[in-house]
């Protein structure tokens, strides 16, 4: 089923969750592996992502139990001193630590796989050109090649947002410093996961929604974690835009729907472009939306042969998706047949409540064609949250009418993200 006598080469393109996962099952099958990062090893997860910020989330949840718990009335409670640059200095050696542990020690000790530190190109469907980054070119020649170039934080066409030093995702958790007034752009899980943070560290945050917070999912979702944020005094501006931004003396200053605001840090995180402009996908042939490379249910793009997964393609951006995606594709290029199926993904917010979902939402489910019987459980009800004295936030079950058998779940709560396997465990074993 394989070329070159069952040992084909694979170059694969990106060094991040779904990359990693191709390059080491597709080794583990056989396969010889040329592995091509332009950038730092790692990818977004481990770098800039989901690792520095729930360290982040972490810390500053803690700063907040030190200035307010339901307890305090019985345990002392005191503003913590903030020293920033210390957090980021743990922060950032934790990433250090964990890209050589999962990521540059692994590849360096798999006989399989060699790293080329370039920028690759496709010339045709069986070979690529490297622009090494030391100088020189290199041209490989592939049996099958992988692109698992992952996205970045986009820029949104705001007059004037161009031209000042406002801050992504990725600069914000490495901010040395806790902006006094902090505007953030956005109401999706990365906007809100840092808006929360930044706030429980000292800032006065503002979050602008284009229309309200976490619009993709159940209303009611958004509707508590703004709540949430209200009791935090976390400012939530919905149906929001700004018009135009500028930056003098030190300030950023937005034309807003709702007035002039003001700010010492403008926190933009409006979604992701994918990295696939270098690539030359289009003159090979493989089919792009926005960007987004588009695969199939084995992961091959509209090329066969080249295939692709994570935050470049269509795929939803979870770092457990590019690694379950990448770990099929690898199993498809080297002979097997695997295919990704998303039907019982869990999503998870790391803000305080968590949200977490799996399955289908209850408009979702009429919109599939079911007849939906739903259940809402406000925490008022669960034992665990009394004690805890913490009942805000809620369950909702969401089940066919007629057999009972859950098709989806949606949770604000303490520890959502836990809870949420139990129900994925239910779903995917067409539970009732």
């Amino acid at each position: 089923m394989m070329s070159q006598a069952d040992n084909p080469h694979i170059a694969v393109i990106g060094s991040g969750g779904a990359a990693m996962a191709a390059a080491l099952k597709a080794a583990e099958n056989g396969a010889r592996i040329t592995l091509i990062e332009r950038g730092t090893l790692g990818g977004t997860c481990v770098n800039i992502g989901c690792v520095p910020s729930k360290i982040m989330i972490r810390a500053a949840h803690i700063a907040h139990q030190r200035r307010h718990s339901p307890f305090d009335a019985g345990l002392s409670a005191q503003k913590p001193v903030v020293d920033r640059p210390a957090l980021v200095a743990q922060q950032q050696a934790r990433v250090a630590e964990l890209r050589n542990a999962k990521y540059q020690s692994i590849l360096q000790n798999n006989p399989a796989v060699s790293v080329l530190h370039g920028e690759a190109r496709f010339v045709d469907a069986n070979h690529l050109t490297v622009a090494l980054n030391g100088g020189g070119e290199q041209t490989l020649h592939f049996d099958r090649a992988f692109i698992g170039t992952g996205a970045r934080p986009s820029q949104p066409p705001i007059p004037g947002l161009a031209d000042t030093p406002y801050l992504t995702s990725s600069s914000a958790l490495v901010l040395e410093s806790v902006p006094d007034r902090l505007v953030v752009i956005g109401a999706g899980f990365v906007a809100l996961e840092l808006a929360q943070a930044f706030a429980r560290l000292g800032s006065q945050v503002t979050v602008l929604a284009r229309s309200r917070l976490l619009s993709r999912e159940d209303p009611a979702i958004g509707e508590a974690v703004e709540a949430a944020f209200q009791r935090e005094g976390i400012e939530v501006l919905n149906q929001a835009q700004a018009s135009r931004v500028d930056y003098g003396h030190g300030e950023f200053v937005l034309e807003t729907s709702a007035g002039v605001l003001r700010a010492d840090q403008l926190l933009v995180a409006t979604g992701r472009t994918p990295n696939t402009g270098a690539l030359n996908l289009e003159g090979i042939g493989v089919e792009t939306r926005n960007g987004a490379v588009q695969v199939d249910k084995h992961l091959q793009t509209t090329v066969p042969g080249i295939y692709a997964a994570g935050d470049c393609t269509d795929q939803p951006e979870f770092v457990y998706v590019a690694a379950a995606g990448g770990n099929r594709a690898a199993i498809n290029m080297t002979g097997g047949e695997a295919i990704l199926d998303l039907s019982t993904m869990p999503a998870v917010m790391f803000a305080d409540p968590q949200v977490a979902t799996v399955g289908l939402s209850e408009r979702e489910a009429r919109l599939a064609g079911y007849d939906v019987d739903t259940r809402l459980l406000d925490l008022e009800n669960v034992p665990r949250a009394l004690v805890n004295f913490d009942t805000h936030g809620f369950i909702k079950m969401v089940a066919e009418r007629a057999s009972g058998r859950l098709l989806g779940v949606q949770a604000v709560t303490a520890e959502a993200g836990e809870l949420i396997q139990t129900a994925v465990m239910a779903i995917r074993g067409r539970m009732t």
